[in-house]
């Protein structure tokens, strides 16, 4: 009883118990009905006898969803190259926690939320709003088809609560960081995902019939980043800037990283795992799309580097490795909704338009709203991702998949892809801001002042990142002399 109830804790802390134990009940209950009336395809025999094609759409979709999972790699570097020392542990931590909780909610919940009504093997319910079937892969969704997917998608929700990890960093709870990544992969990323990806009124028929085009976004510039960078802002900004980013009178003040190894490293990961982000989207090894798809990844990100790079040169007269690094990073993030339906010299110019509003939102977000991102998250994916939701209806030619825009002389994709995007950056804004104050007021989101300024990696962790070599260990006494 004391597990759920001791004396002297506040209500909330009961009730969070309370329902805890429930879930846990009724997890364990489903998950035994599901396996004692399973009828999927759960050992591949029939889905390969009904496609021979299946076993290469398998190897394409799991092996790029294993560079994905990849990018958390790079996600850490970057993120903690850009942070100081002394709260390494702490980023890492989160990091660590990010894929762990997100793949057990997604899998628990936020799957069946998003695709549930998908058509996939065991996922046949759910409506224009959200899906309400495939919950813990039991019953018709233990099968191949259904895990497959589920695993490629599983690494698309990790990344987004990742994203968050870099602006609230230095000053936030890993408690408080826990409870986010768990909620929103189970629920604020796979509604907005439904409503694109699973069959939604976004992606569907709904709103075809009410501007003349469904929003498209394929491989996640809206689902992914734009979700992750707004939730990031909302972060960022409920949890308050780090103690001395903004002296007495706003000036804003610079508060470096501590390793631009980790940081570039960090980008060539997180570069060389979107080739499988973008090409694995088309869950197809078969579909030699994929090479335009690839093509198109390389040269935004390239162009973004490179703009970001050239930019810096003009404005201070020296080249930012931090800065041609998020040049980069948002041009990837920019060419991820329309690398499947752009030509490659439309690709440059979306990677270019990427680095350029990522470098201009940043300064907004330091110097105009006063919220203190450190890694630029709110920017990188936040703003880079609604200008490739856009990219869409200005650039795609209609050589792939039906999807045309402005330059095809079609106006309607431009407007569906206006509305997912303002959709995206309600939903996430709404939500995130509810979320994070309802943490502030019951597990506590920030760190105490003494903690941030000694750092959070000895406080909460226990550990730090450098050892120190002039400390010398304890010399044993000697021995007594015989007598």
């Amino acid at each position: 009883m004391t597990l759920l109830w001791s004396r002297g804790q506040p209500r909330w802390v009961a009730t969070f118990r309370i329902l805890a134990a429930v879930a846990m009940a009724l997890a364990a209950f489903l998950i035994v009905r599901g396996v004692v009336l399973a009828a999927g395809d759960p050992a591949g025999d029939a889905t390969l006898a009904a496609d021979h094609d299946a076993g290469v759409n398998f190897v394409w979709t799991l092996t790029s969803g294993a560079l994905v999972f990849f990018m958390q790699a790079g996600f850490a570097l970057l993120g903690a190259g850009l942070i100081r020392a002394k709260n390494t542990v702490n980023y890492l931590t989160k990091n660590i926690l990010d894929f762990a909780a997100a793949g057990l909610s997604f899998w628990a919940f936020g799957y069946a939320f998003m695709f549930g009504g998908s058509g996939l093997p065991g996922m046949a319910e759910g409506n224009a709003f959200i899906g309400f079937s495939g919950f813990f892969l039991v019953r018709d969704a233990y099968d191949v088809s259904t895990t497959s997917f589920w695993f490629f998608q599983m690494v698309f929700a990790a990344t987004t609560a990742t994203i968050v990890a870099g602006a609230v960093a230095e000053r936030t709870k890993v408690t408080a960081y826990l409870a986010y990544g768990f909620l929103v992969t189970a629920l604020i990323y796979p509604i907005y995902g439904h409503w694109m990806w699973g069959g939604g009124w976004l992606g569907g028929e709904q709103l075809e019939s009410w501007v003349g085009a469904a929003a498209v976004d394929f491989a996640g510039s809206g689902v992914v980043h734009t979700i992750g960078g707004v939730l990031a802002l909302a972060g960022a900004a409920t949890v308050g800037a780090r103690l001395g980013k903004y002296g007495p009178n706003g000036e804003v003040r610079s508060i470096p990283g501590h390793n631009m190894v980790y940081v570039v490293i960090g980008m060539f990961v997180l570069f060389f795992g979107w080739f499988g982000f973008n090409g694995g989207s088309t869950v197809a090894g078969n579909d030699l799309r994929i090479a335009v798809i690839i093509t198109n990844t390389f040269l935004a990100g390239a162009t973004g580097a490179v703009t970001a790079a050239y930019l810096g040169l003009v404005r201070t007269g020296r080249i930012s490795a931090a800065n041609t690094s998020n040049g980069a990073l948002a041009g990837l993030v920019g060419i991820t909704a329309p690398c499947a339906f752009v030509a490659p010299w439309a690709a440059v110019i979306i990677g270019a338009i990427a680095a350029v509003l990522m470098l201009v939102s940043v300064h907004v977000v330091e110097h105009r709203l006063k919220i203190d991102d450190p890694v630029g998250a709110s920017s990188v994916h936040g703003t880079a991702g609604v200008w490739g939701l856009l990219a869409v209806g200005i650039f795609a030619d209609g050589t792939y998949g039906g999807v045309s825009g402005f330059i095809a002389g079609n106006g309607s994709q431009f407007v569906a892809q206006l509305i997912a995007a303002i959709v995206a950056v309600a939903w996430a804004l709404t939500t995130g801001l509810l979320l994070f104050n309802v943490l502030k007021r019951t597990v506590g989101l920030r760190a105490s002042r003494e903690e941030e300024l000694s750092g959070l990696d000895l406080p909460e962790h226990g550990e730090s990142t450098y050892t120190h070599d002039d400390v010398e260990p304890e010399a044993e006494p000697a021995p007594e002399a015989a007598t």
